[in-house]
């Protein structure tokens, strides 16, 4: 279970330097300095848990399906900023998409906070005896400093904007997945059996149908509306 927690919060921080790699310097500066401010804020409730603790959160089902909505909050907007902005590299947008991309743009995340909270704890934990003021400020100004630095190198190392934007769409896929993984934990949701329910599977074959023929006949209209206007 903690090593499904881990890939997670990998996953959650390469995806927040890869968003960040799409803002320009200031506005890495920024949200660098909303992440810093948090664990400048937070160091003393950090040094305040452990181990056991931590251990018997990650094996209450109630507190991991009450993440999970946490967490699926967050995919919902990196994907509503993947789409956008995708889309932005094709086309102008409206003024309320560009609006729409803009905050999901500047906003960091939600995981990213619990992610970096995570951290300072396990840094608390591995230095034991050493201030836990000193180690808060250190870990706020490394923060400062080095996530920009990261951000910049990811955007020197790929520098198609389009490619990283699928780069964030995938990770967020998979850290969906990866949290249904989770909440689960170790239970199964229904008792298997060997029967197959025909009138199930009909009605949602009728329904992937029925939304794929609906999908092209828009997509069709669409086209042909635009052509008109050429």
């Amino acid at each position: 279970m903690e090593i499904v927690v881990v890939i997670i919060m990998l996953l959650v921080s390469l995806g927040f330097l890869l968003k960040l790699s799409t803002l320009a310097r200031y506005g890495r500066i920024g949200v660098a300095t909303v992440a810093a401010l948090f664990l400048f804020a937070t160091y003393d409730a950090a040094t305040g848990q452990s181990k056991t603790q931590i251990a018997d959160w990650l094996t209450q089902p109630e507190l991991m399906l009450d993440s999970s909505i946490l967490l699926t909050v967050d995919v919902a907007l990196q994907l509503c900023f993947c789409v956008l902005a995708a889309k932005e590299l094709t086309s102008p947008l409206r003024r309320a998409k560009r609006w729409a991309l803009a905050a999901c743009r500047y906003v960091p995340g939600i995981l990213i906070f619990p992610v970096l909270f995570a951290a300072l704890t396990e840094l608390v934990f591995s230095l034991p005896g050493t201030d836990f003021a000193l180690l808060g400020n250190a870990s706020a100004v490394v923060v400062l400093m080095l996530t920009p630095l990261l951000a910049a190198a990811i955007k020197w190392l790929l520098p198609e904007e389009d490619i990283r934007i699928e780069l964030i769409f995938m990770l967020n896929l998979i850290i969906a997945a990866l949290g249904i993984v989770a909440t689960v934990n170790g239970r199964t949701a229904a008792t298997g059996t060997n029967a197959v329910d025909l009138t199930a599977l009909l009605a949602v074959t009728a329904l992937l149908l029925a939304g794929t023929v609906g999908g092209i006949v828009c997509h069709k209209i669409l086209t042909a509306k635009k052509i008109a206007k050429l």
